[in-house]
This record gives C-alpha cells, structure tokens and sequence, in this order.
C-alpha cells in the first residue's frame, strides 16, 4: 500500500503525519523549504484539546516551550473591564517555531514518516488507485514522481494543492489588520494577558499584550483600515516593511511601554510584522482522495482567533478517517473503502469553520467602535462595551464559538448536521458546552479511567489510537482490577469490541457526567462522543461503530463509486 502524502511542513502537516503514524500508517511529506525554522513573531494559544493532541503526538516540550496565563484582562481606556481567571482551565501561549521544531523533534521518533525537504509541488494526477505528485527542487531544478494512496494539502494559504485542485477560496480578504512585535521587557503584570481598548497613551484604537516563554511579550496593535485589498489569498503573516519598521513602529513601541509601565523601561525589539486576518473558507475540503487542511481549507483571524488551532482540529479529525480507509482491502473494481467516511471529514471540519466565521461576522459590529459622533455617542455608553468585552477574550483565549473545541452534531441521517447557535449564552458557548456530555459529537470531558490491565490513565491520553468503549461503572476504583475484569459487564464487553469493525479498546470510569451506572459510550480517536447503549447492546454498538465509519461494509464483489 502506498504512503499518504502530506503537502506541507508546517505545524498541521507534522501533526497529521505524526497522528497517522500512531495509526501505522506511513507518509511522506513534500517540505517546498530547506526544513528549517527561523524565529518570528508568529504564536498560538493552545486549549485543553489542542494541547491535549500534541502531548499524544509526542511534542512533550509544551509545559516548557509555552507561557502559562494566570488571567486574562479587558481594559478601556483607564479602566478594568473584565477579568477572567484561567487557575483552572490554562491557556498556554507559544511561539509558533518552537512548536514546530517540537513536531520535527517528535518525527525523529517514527520510521513510518519520510520528510522531502525542497520539494515543490508542480502537478498532481488521481486515479481509482492513488495520487502522483510531481515535485521540483527549486534550487537546482530536479523533479521527482511520488506516489500516494492519499494527498492532504497542508501547504498554506497560497497552496499549490488546492490551486491545482482548482477548488475556489473564498472570503474576505481584509477583515483586521494588526502590527505585531515580539519584545523583551518586564512588564509590571507578569504572567497577565492584557487587551486594552482606545488606550490613553496615542491614537491606537487597540493593544495587546501576551506573555511568552523566557520574558518575551507578544505585542499586537490593531491598525486602521486603508490598504488595498489583495486580489487573491496572501500569506496572513507576511511582513510590509513600510508599514511595521522604522519610526512608526519604535514610536508605537515605546507609547504603549510606557502606557504600561507609567516610564519607558529596557526593552529589546526582537522581530516584527503586519498581517492582514482574511476570513476565506475552500468551497471543498475533499476532491477525490485529495484534502485541504489548515490554511489551505480556511483562515480566519479577526478578533485573535486561532487558525493554527483549528488546523491541528483539522488534523486530528481527518487522521483516523485516512488510518480506517487505508487499513481496509480494496473494493472490487480497485476503488478504496471509506468515501462515507472520509466525506465527514469535510461536512464536519468545513460546518465547524464556517460556524466560527458566521459567529464574527455577526459579533464584529458589536466589538468595533464606530466612526465619527457615533463613535463618541458610543463611548458614552460603556455599558454596551461592559456587556460584549467577554466575547473579545473568546479569540485571544482559544474558547468559546471562536476558538473552542466544536462539537459535530448528526442528523436523523447520520450526516453531520447544523445545530442553531443559541444566541444570549454569555462567553464560553460552543456546542461542546451547552450540549449535555452524553449527546452525540460533543468532546468527551478528560477524566480518570482504568483500562483492562488495571493501570489508571486518564481519558484524554488514550485518544489518538483506536476507538473507546467506555464502560461507567461505580466502584471500580475501590477493588482490584482482578475482581472485576472477570465480573459483570466485563467479560461481554472485551467481546463486542473485539468483534466491532473497528479497532476498539475497553476502559472503565467511575462516573461521566450525565451518564447513568452500566452506561457504555463509544468514542472516537479524536475524542468526539459517536453514541451511548445503556449496558452492552452488541446490535447498538455494531449500529453506533458503523454509522462513525460511513455506513456498514458492502457485500464482498459491490464497487464503491468513484468520489
């Protein structure tokens, strides 16, 4: 069987990578640069499940690599507006080359991954039976044919991929535009996110500051509008000298350092850019047995959204899709199983993105301030900016309908389907969250479990591998595994997961929220809840297995049409 190919060497195609080979399936990454990782300004915020993926997929350097947020502050003018404390649910905050290098790091690890450092992509064929790639060396010229079972198209917002796919990109092209500097300095609210609203110290309409590792901030200015729009898609962290270097940007440096500090402290200026935040989403996720992932599939950054969040959501989604229909023999007529199964990864990746962009486009008059005499109509009422501050925290926070774990709810059908965002639920409102923990594709909640040797884990750490069954038994954690691994439930349970059609582990939990005792959950490999049985309904799980791989298997000699 031929190797997945990954287009890209970014964050999200090292990820994906790195989860099919925890799945035994081997790629080979087509990098257009030299392999290295140069510093920059670029950074993400990392929530409970992104974080939760990197440490499965082997990054083990986040807790180091990463700034811990004690709190996170909204301010307007000289004033606190909100204040939200992150003791208990961390935001960590890193550079995005560090991560990088992490991932590369973890690569080491796996012979089932193959990197091909100065491999640009020229043309691509499918066929029923695979994907040809043909690359060239953009220093001396050289091509080379590859040849894959898949291609997944990580390769940024001008993807070569998806151009030659000929899959449209579009959206709005200049939703936000920010300068952004990364700065040595010791400011006076250390281990403090701040953003700050019409600033008293000049003329910007909006600063932010976000700690990084080792006494490094992170500085964000929203700038005005005027630049002309581009025609097509640009890299979202290109750097316009004319715009962020020189007096203008030292002069806005210095303001807001001594707008914090009360007197301007040392600081070294250590790198900085301009980007405009686009709001596109690809009308296809999916052409055939080629996908677009990460930047190539969608970008949004209005408002400190996370796009690299929700490209490593793309990862991880698409990765056991990809793992089942590889795994699986081929159809007669040599078409791969699984076109049910891998078009959910465009229903519900594509439904999750477009939700999120939806959320801005209606939140984004609240949270601008308006020109003119409406503007100083509007700053009269500090009321209305009081209400609607929480929503600014969603994005630069990773939370909430603009940055936090989705949900993907199904229809009767079993398809993927919309749910209604219900509006007037205050910050934090993603589908994950105001469904109950026990409704079909919310992310499962990271509790204590015991798997069948006895060895407690928690949930979240066995993610990323196969499916869960999940029994809720009360009492477990109080005898020895040897009592009870024979006893009850147990015995049937280890057998319809091993007779699933799926590739399915058996762990055992205390209690889950909403569930009651002798309820058994199947849960997939990147942790979003397929269904519940109430006790160990073989029928119920075989349906439940089958509806999370498309659909059950056609009759032996039954082609599979063509995607």
């Amino acid at each position: 069987m031929d190797p997945v190919i990954v287009v890209g060497a970014g964050p999200v195609g090292l990820a994906l990578a790195l989860a099919l080979a925890r799945h035994e399936v081997p790629t080979v990454v087509l990098d257009e640069g030299t392999g290295l990782c140069p510093e920059g300004p670029r950074s993400v915020v990392l929530g409970s499940d992104t974080t939760a993926l990197l440490t499965r997929l082997g990054y083990a350097r986040a807790a180091s690599d990463a700034a811990r947020w004690d709190s996170f502050a909204v301010w307007r003018r000289r004033q606190e507006v909100l204040r939200v404390d992150l003791s208990r649910t961390p935001a960590l905050h890193l550079p995005q080359h560090r991560l990088q290098r992490g991932l590369r790091d973890a690569l080491t690890a796996t012979p089932l991954v193959q990197l091909a450092p100065l491999s640009r992509v020229v043309e691509l064929e499918q066929d029923r039976d695979g994907v040809s790639v043909r690359t060239r060396n953009p220093q001396d010229g050289t091509e080379t044919w590859w040849r894959g079972s898949h291609l997944v198209g990580c390769d940024g917002a001008r993807s070569a991929v998806r151009k030659l796919l000929k899959i449209r990109f579009p959206g709005r092209p200049a939703v936000d535009r920010h300068a952004v500097a990364t700065v040595r300095v010791d400011l006076p609210f250390a281990g403090e996110a701040r953003l700050h609203r019409e600033p008293p110290w000049r003329g910007d309409r909006e600063a932010s500051a976000r700690p990084l590792p080792d006494g490094l901030w992170r500085l964000d200015w929203r700038l005005p509008p005027g630049r002309p729009a581009p025609t097509e898609p640009v890299d979202p962290h290109a750097t316009w000298p004319g715009i962020v270097t020189g007096d203008t940007l030292l002069a806005r440096v210095k303001a807001t350092l001594t707008g914090w500090c009360g007197e301007l402290p040392r600081y070294d200026l250590l790198a900085a850019a301009d980007h405009t935040a686009q709001q596109r989403l690809a009308a296809r996720f999916r052409s055939g047995r080629c996908f677009l992932a990460g930047d190539a599939a969608h970008l949004h950054g209005a408002l400190g959204m996370q796009n690299l969040a929700d490209g490593l959501r793309d990862a991880d989604n698409l990765a056991w899709r990809l793992a089942l229909a590889w795994h699986l023999p081929p159809h007669a007529g040599g078409t791969q199983p699984g076109g049910a199964l891998l078009d959910g990864y465009e229903a519900e990746r594509r439904g999750a993105v477009g939700a999120r962009l939806r959320a801005v486009d209606q939140t984004m008059p609240l949270l601008r301030p308006l020109r003119g005499w409406q503007q100083t109509r509007r700053s009269l009422l500090s009321g209305s900016f009081r209400k609607h501050a929480p929503l600014l925290a969603d994005g630069q926070l990773g939370s909430g309908r603009f940055g936090g774990a989705p949900a993907y709810p199904a229809a009767p059908s079993g398809v993927p389907g919309r749910v209604p965002v219900q509006r007037g639920a205050g910050r934090g409102t993603t589908l994950s969250e105001l469904l109950p923990a026990t409704a079909p594709g919310v992310l499962v909640p990271d509790l204590p479990v015991l798997a069948m040797d006895g060895a407690a884990d928690q949930l979240h750490a066995r993610l990323g591998g196969t499916f869960l069954l999940l029994l809720v038994a009360p009492g477990t954690a109080v005898w020895s595994a040897q009592h009870w691994l024979g006893a009850g439930l147990m015995p049937r349970l280890a057998e319809v997961a091993a007779a699933l059609p799926v590739p399915a582990e058996v762990l055992v939990t205390e209690e889950y929220p909403g569930a009651a005792p002798h309820t058994v959950l199947l849960i997939r490999p990147d942790g979003h809840l397929v269904g519940t049985t109430q006790g160990c309904h073989a029928e119920g799980l075989l349906a439940l297995a089958d509806d999370a791989r498309g659909g059950p298997a056609p009759l032996p000699g039954t082609p599979e049409p063509a995607a």
